[in-house]
C-alpha cells in the first residue's frame, strides 16, 4: 500500500466542528476545584490542553464535551456538576428517564420528569405548560447557582430535557425559541448550534419552546432502548434526528399548498410519502383527523378571502372546495357561528 502521500479525509469523515464553548470546560474544572480535586486528568482524557482551557475564544467538539462531562460526573459522583447544593449521584438522570418511560404521551413524560427532578434538588423548579399553541419547558432558579457554574448548568438542563424529548418520540423537535436569564456571553454565537432557533438572552427565566402538538405523541422507546441510550446518555443532547415525526403541520402545509392533489388520503399520502393507513393512524395518535385538518385549512382560506377580497360568495365557495354557495354557508356558520356575509360585514 503506498505511503508516500496521506489521503485526504472524505467529507463524511471530516473532523467534527469545534463549536462548544471552552467556557463549559472551565466550568467543569471549577466543579473539580470546588471539591478540592485536580481536573487535569479529566481534561487530558478529553484532549484539552491547559493553554486551550485558558483561551477565552477557544472551542471544543461535542465529543470532547461529552467525554469531559461524563468523566467528571462519574468522578465527582455528581450529574449536577457542583451547581446544586445537593449532589445528583451518578445515574440520577438515567433514573429520571426510566421513571418517565411508561408515560402514555410525551407531555406526561416531560411533566413527570420535571416533577421527579424536583425530588432530587429544589434549587431549580422545572415545569411544562402550553402557551399560545407552544409547549413551554421552564427553568426557574429557587436558590442562587454558583456564578462559575450557572451558565453551564442552565444550558445543560435545558439541552438535556430537549434532547430527551427528541429521543422519547424518536423525532427532531424544532425549537421555536429558547430564553436564558443571563446576558449574552462572549461565545453567544455557539448557542445557535446547541439550541437551533430564536434565542433570547437576559430573559426573566430559562425556557425552551416548541409546537405543543408534540406533547400528544406516544413514546417510541422501551427498556431495551433506554439501556442502550444510557451507555452514552449525554449523546442525546447532540443526536441529530433526520426527520420530524409530527405529521399535523405537514398535512396542514400540504393541504394549503396543494389543494387539488391533497383532496384525498391517497393523494395526500403520496405527497407526504406515507400510506393512507399510516396517515390516518398517525394523525389519530396526534389527536387530529384528516377531515378536521381539511376543515381548518378551508376555514382559514375562506376567512382570508372574505376579508381581503370582494369576490362573490359563489366564487369563494368554489375556491375553498364547496360545490355550491349554500353548502359553503352551512359549513361556515357551523365553524364560526356566523354566515359568510355576516363575517365579511363584521370583519
Amino acid at each position: 500500500m503506498p505511503t508516500a502521500q496521506r489521503p485526504r479525509p472524505s467529507p463524511s469523515r471530516a473532523t467534527p466542528a469545534a463549536v462548544t464553548p471552552m467556557a463549559f470546560a472551565r466550568a467543569i474544572a471549577a466543579a473539580y476545584r470546588q471539591r478540592a480535586l485536580d481536573p487535569a486528568p479529566a481534561l487530558r482524557l478529553a484532549q484539552i490542553t491547559p493553554a486551550q482551557l485558558q483561551r477565552a475564544e477557544a472551542r471544543m467538539t461535542a465529543r470532547q464535551m461529552e467525554q469531559l462531562s461524563a468523566h467528571a460526573m462519574q468522578e465527582l459522583d455528581d450529574e449536577g456538576l457542583g451547581a446544586f447544593r445537593r449532589r445528583l449521584p451518578w445515574g440520577s438522570y438515567g433514573m429520571l428517564a426510566r421513571a418517565s418511560l411508561t408515560a402514555p404521551t410525551l407531555g406526561v413524560a416531560l411533566k413527570r420528569w420535571c416533577r421527579h427532578h424536583g425530588l432530587l434538588t429544589d434549587d431549580i423548579a422545572l415545569g411544562v405548560d402550553v402557551r399560545d399553541g407552544q409547549a413551554v419547558v421552564s427553568h426557574v432558579e429557587r436558590a442562587p447557582l454558583p456564578a462559575e457554574l450557572r451558565e453551564l448548568s442552565l444550558a445543560f438542563v435545558l439541552r438535556n430535557i430537549h434532547g430527551l424529548a427528541c429521543w422519547y418520540v424518536d423525532s427532531r423537535i424544532p425549537l421555536l425559541g429558547t430564553d436564558f436569564p443571563f446576558a449574552a456571553p462572549p461565545h453567544a454565537d455557539a448557542y445557535a448550534h446547541m439550541f437551533p432557533g430564536p434565542i433570547t438572552f437576559g430573559a426573566p427565566r430559562g425556557e425552551v419552546r416548541f409546537d405543543a402538538g408534540y406533547l400528544a405523541l406516544p413514546l417510541r422507546r422501551d427498556e431495551r432502548a433506554l439501556a442502550q441510550m444510557l451507555q452514552r446518555a449525554l449523546s442525546i443532547t447532540v443526536l441529530p434526528y433526520r426527520r420530524d415525526r409530527l405529521l399535523v403541520p405537514q398535512v396542514r402545509q400540504a393541504l394549503a399548498a396543494h389543494p387539488a392533489q391533497a383532496h384525498s388520503a391517497e393523494g395526500l399520502g403520496a405527497l407526504l410519502n406515507v400510506s393512507p393507513r399510516t396517515l390516518h393512524r398517525q394523525l389519530k395518535e396526534e389527536g387530529a383527523s384528516l377531515q378536521q385538518l381539511k376543515d381548518e385549512v378551508r376555514l382559514e382560506r375562506a376567512r382570508d378571502m372574505l376579508l381581503r377580497t370582494t369576490r362573490p360568495l359563489k366564487q369563494v365557495a368554489a375556491a375553498v372546495g364547496f360545490r355550491n354557495e349554500k353548502s359553503f354557508g352551512r359549513a361556515f356558520k357551523a365553524w364560526t357561528g356566523l354566515s359568510p356575509l355576516a363575517f365579511r360585514d363584521g370583519g
